[in-house]
């Protein structure tokens, strides 16, 4: 078997599908929601119940997403000419004879998936809250909830292209959230910077 390198420790490994499970509930629930779907409703027990369950999901969405802040945001804010590069290029999957520049831990297009996740996840969380705790003050509940929607538009259209992305485009990717490791040659052709950073 090919060497392997650890690229993602237990911690976030477990907070990223904690991110991800709440998030799919939160989905599910808000479609319930939104168009009235009482088959969705039923599954959970009724639009009641389904309202304290899409509730307590968005803290949970809420407290991984602020415990994400210490696996990704230092690397995620520092952007290079070879991020911007890398991005013009489309990250190489417009062409698959361009060559892009070497990536660290996280490439330019994790980076720019990371801080939308993080701003959406901001924005949807504070307006949530607006929304459960305060609905009695109009002029803050139409507000939020616009902000509620464009938000979620926003992080559906994210999160869809990054599980096809960690998936069928990236063979090997989705690895990385189950085991935490990847085969060195892999990570030497999608993250050279950050393997030769940790001396392979």
């Amino acid at each position: 078997m090919s060497n392997m390198i650890k690229k993602a420790d237990a911690f976030e490994i477990v907070n990223h599908w904690t991110t991800a499970i709440s998030f799919f509930l939160l989905v599910v629930s808000g479609f319930g929601f939104l168009f009235h779907i009482g088959q969705v409703g039923s599954v959970f027990g009724g639009f009641s119940q389904m309202r304290v369950i899409h509730n307590y999901a968005g803290l949970v969405f809420a407290a991984s997403l602020l415990l994400s802040v210490f696996s990704y945001l230092g690397e995620a804010l520092i952007f290079s000419g070879e991020d911007v590069i890398w991005l013009i290029k489309g990250g190489g999957y417009l062409s698959k004879t361009g060559k892009v520049p070497p990536q660290g831990k996280l490439n330019a297009g994790q980076k720019g998936f990371y801080l939308l996740l993080l701003l959406a996840g901001i924005v949807i969380s504070a307006s949530g809250l607006t929304i459960w705790l305060m609905p009695g003050i109009r002029k803050w509940l139409l507000l939020s909830h616009l902000l509620h929607n464009i938000s979620f538009d926003l992080l559906l259209i994210a999160v869809t292209g990054h599980i096809y992305l960690a998936t069928l485009a990236n063979p090997g990717t989705f690895r990385i959230m189950i085991y935490g490791t990847v085969p060195l040659e892999w990570a030497r052709k999608r993250h050279a910077k950050w393997v030769q950073k940790m001396g392979f």
